[in-house]
């Protein structure tokens, strides 16, 4: 008689994964302040011990887990990962310090060739000072990365964050070399909206102020807002030649995780203005003639929007764009049964004010498909078909520079 195949079994976590389910599990549970202290401490200890070992895997697969069984731990634990890896302590000859890695993004968007990122002395210098004048408490030290970095150059895991912090601040008390190693950019030729990060480590002694609005003896004259609206004013006026044919807003220094979602979702419409904006300049096509598809995609829940545009007398899709998910809360609520996703809605809307009169939201959740030979992603055409995006051959792409 044949007998029933036995059911798989879940891989084994490791006790490392185990601990950090059990610690965020128990986080979430906790009914009051001294409690979620104690499981603060625990869960703190133990992640350190993780970033310290290099064992970012371990953080990785106890979010895997938690993100299907429980949603408040998973949130208690990304943001303790972030926490503990984007600020520290360090003690040098005794001296006790508080560490913060910090970005301050700038987001440009243009028709021609965005900027890389090298720097000239004279402009790291004015950075450095433009920081320390309008953002940096007086008594801080700071340690800057000698250049813009974009996305695919920033630390890729909580382990990669924590080295950076650490090797910044090091730097700041002349206790360590001046910077990270930094990867080489991804060719960004055809990018028309991206992010620049100044990335740095402000350090201070143990319990102090870190920005300048919070320094006692800045009164209520050194609001968040003047100090940001100061050093917006300063810095883009340094960095004019730099973003020539650019259009460029800087958003406020401030932690490193939160500065950078905050890039990621002014970058959103950006990226969408600019391939509207692109598509008429370069390729010569009125808004009145462009069509937008727009449909959700991802496995089981929606990951990303992509939005694809064809003219009105033909369906292939001649360009793209991505409009990406930025939360698991963001993704839960478009992907909600019988709930309006609200994203569709506000993109439709950004593509008329563009100028394009005919949007059509395709029903249900695609497969975020790529092409096999390229890599490039597969867009939706009015039909519903996704499709590699093919620009008419008389068309000229070349991008202008500037840089």
């Amino acid at each position: 008689m044949p007998r029933t195949p036995a059911t798989p079994h879940a891989p084994r976590q490791s006790r490392d994964v185990q601990l950090l389910v059990a610690l965020a599990g128990s986080l979430a549970s906790s009914g009051c302040r001294l409690e979620d202290v104690y499981w603060e401490n625990l869960l703190a200890a133990h992640i350190n011990k993780l970033l310290q070992g290099r064992k970012n895997k371990a953080i990785e697969t106890a979010l895997e887990h938690l993100v299907e069984q429980n949603l408040n731990a998973y949130e208690i634990l990304v943001e303790q990962s972030e926490t503990l890896s984007e600020s520290t302590q360090l003690t040098v000859d005794g001296v006790e310090y508080d560490v913060l890695l910090f970005s301050a993004p700038i987001v440009a968007w243009t028709r021609y060739q965005l900027p890389e990122g090298r720097l000239g002395k004279a402009v790291q210098q004015a950075i450095d000072k433009q920081l320390r004048t309008h953002i940096v408490a007086g008594d801080a030290r700071l340690a800057l990365v000698p250049q813009l970095v974009c996305f695919d150059q920033m630390p890729q895991s909580f382990q990669e964050t924590w080295a950076w912090t650490r090797h910044l601040g090091m730097a700041a008390i002349n206790a360590g070399p001046d910077s990270p190693l930094i990867k080489a950019a991804a060719d960004s030729q055809g990018m028309l909206a991206d992010a620049r990060f100044i990335v740095g480590a402000i350090v201070v002694p143990k319990g102090g102020a870190l920005f300048r609005w919070q320094s006692p003896e800045a009164g209520h004259a050194a609001t968040r807002e003047q100090c940001f609206a100061n050093w917006s004013h300063d810095n883009a006026q340094t960095l004019a030649t730099l973003f020539t044919g650019c259009n460029f807003e800087h958003l406020a220094p401030d932690a490193y995780y939160i500065s950078n979602r905050e890039a990621d979702r002014h970058l959103r419409p950006l990226a969408l203005k600019a391939s509207v904006t692109w598509l008429q300049t370069v390729a010569a096509i009125p808004a009145g003639d462009l069509r937008a598809a727009v449909v959700g995609c991802g496995d089981g829940l929606v990951e990303e929007y992509r939005i694809g545009f064809s003219t009105r007398h033909n369906n292939d899709v001649i360009y793209g764009c991505i409009w990406p998910i930025l939360s698991k809360d963001e993704a839960a609520a478009e992907s909600t049964d019988g709930a309006q996703a609200e994203i569709p809605d506000d993109i439709a809307a950004l593509i008329k004010e563009l100028g394009i009169n005919d949007t059509r939201r395709l029903p249900g959740l695609y497969p975020a498909e790529f092409c096999d030979d390229c890599g490039a992603p597969y867009f939706p055409s009015p039909l519903g078909e996704m499709m590699h995006p093919e620009l008419p051959e008389e068309i000229d792409t070349n991008p202008v520079h500037f840089h």
